[in-house]
């Protein structure tokens, strides 16, 4: 039955995906032309300048709002069902075994690396930086009072130490930090997440009967949801274009560049952690060749980056584990369809990389402290995420909340998602597979002894 819901998810993502990103990227491309030839237009006719600005504020940004809000609505229920029913379905936690343990830590070293590297290269590149002060003060005026407020209480954050803590993860009322302080705020996701966690450990205490029914309406939430998520996709083929249009004509070229360094640094980022830490892995833990290792899987990489669904990979990854890197059958099946779920390692390293742009972007300056919460925070949600094409995009709304950017500046960055979400999906793919190599190199190293 599984499998077969497996095969199905497979053939619809490969029909659905692929026309879905080339939509979107031309309507990126057709509103980025639009966008320049209007302010071209506006050096001699200055007129027809103010006149396209005022009907992007009248028109195209409630547009782009509805795009972006039915993404809010679902940020909630989603990170809560998602990650409860991750940490349910882990069943007893103490019967888990050695196997599982290993899974387990590889699978958040794997994560927190990419963070890692993903925050690093943000720092050294900057891209939320490159904007003139012209053009901030354009972006500011352009996602009105929420983001000048966020600046304004960037100087009134306190400083990060274990009461501060305490507070962030543990608010006195919990329902209160989850819908916000007024009808207009996102809430925070942070006591949210842990809340999600403690609920998920509890559940794998109940009987196998009730965990099982338990994890079963979680599911269906967390379904729902995702199907939410798919309403809002078919809208981002037109909500895109009208959104980096009504950017580009309000706060002018210059964020295309800043675009451009943020892409090439998330691409390069994802690239090092692919290719330089997973060869790591397979040098340190087996005996295999790192090149002669991607050979093997290129097929694999080639099926996630059409499909931008790790969901979708998974009859490929269980094929080449089986056929061509010729693991054993109980690591791979245990590893894999685990991994498909909770090892996203590119999408966490994605999630950092937005808000600390984002934040950029806005003035809003994320002390070390807030991002080492940031890591934290980008592996847990991680888990959260849909295996699907856009599935991040509600979870990144939160954590933007979270740090006082405004949830809107994701539209930022939404034209240029459907090339990185290829490439991140690539990587969760690709250390899946390499993630189970090692387990199972280790698995057998522990028999032999």
């Amino acid at each position: 039955m599984r499998d077969a819901l497996i095969r199905s998810t497979y053939i619809q993502a490969m029909s659905a995906s692929k026309p879905l990103a080339t939509r979107i990227l031309w309507g990126l491309a057709v509103g980025v032309i639009a966008a320049v030839i209007t302010l071209g237009i506006g050096q001699w006719h200055p007129a027809t300048l103010q006149a396209m600005q005022a009907f992007s504020s009248a028109v195209l940004d409630p547009f782009g709002q509805v795009f972006l809000r039915m993404l809010f609505f679902v940020v909630i229920p989603l990170v809560f069902a998602s990650l409860a029913s991750g940490i349910t379905q882990l069943g007893q936690l103490d019967r888990l075994g050695p196997l599982a343990g290993r899974t387990f830590a590889l699978f958040v070293a794997n994560m927190g690396i990419a963070v890692g590297i993903g925050l690093v290269m943000m720092n050294l590149l900057q891209p939320g930086h490159h904007l003139s002060v012209d053009d901030k003060s354009q972006l500011l005026q352009q996602y009105g009072v929420d983001a000048n407020l966020a600046v304004a209480k960037q100087h009134l954050q306190p400083s990060m130490n274990l009461s501060t803590l305490v507070e962030m993860f543990m608010p006195r009322n919990l329902f209160a930090a989850f819908v916000g302080q007024s009808t207009d705020k996102l809430g925070d996701v942070l006591p949210l997440i842990l809340f999600a966690i403690l609920v998920g450990a509890a559940a794998t205490r109940l009987s196998e009967d009730k965990r099982l029914k338990f994890q079963a309406g979680l599911d269906v939430i967390s379904e729902v949801m995702t199907g939410i998520v798919g309403f809002a996709l078919k809208l981002a083929p037109y909500a895109v274009p009208a959104m980096i249009y009504s950017v580009i004509v309000k706060v002018g070229t210059g964020i295309l560049f800043t675009l451009s360094v943020f892409v090439a640094g998330c691409t390069v980022a994802l690239a090092v952690h692919l290719f330089g830490t997973m060869s790591l892995w397979l040098m340190l833990f087996t005996k295999r060749q790192p090149l002669a290792y991607f050979r093997q899987i290129r097929p694999l990489l080639i099926t996630a980056f059409s499909t931008s669904s790790s969901s979708a990979s998974l009859p490929a990854s269980l094929a080449i584990a089986r056929d061509e890197l010729k693991l054993a059958p109980s690591t791979s099946g245990f590893v894999l369809p685990l991994g498909a779920t909770m090892n996203m390692s590119g999408t966490a390293l994605f999630e950092g990389c937005v808000v600390l742009f984002v934040a950029q972007a806005f003035n809003v300056e994320l002390s070390l402290g807030q991002q080492c919460v940031l890591m934290l925070l980008s592996v847990l949600s991680a888990v959260a995420v849909a295996g699907i094409p856009g599935g991040s995009l509600p979870l990144i709304a939160g954590l933007l909340a979270t740090f006082g950017v405004p949830p809107e500046g994701i539209g930022l960055v939404l034209g240029v998602d459907r090339i990185l979400d290829m490439l991140r999906t690539t990587v969760n793919v690709g250390s899946d597979i390499v993630t189970a190599t090692v387990v199972d190199a280790q698995t057998a190293g522990s028999s032999d002894a």
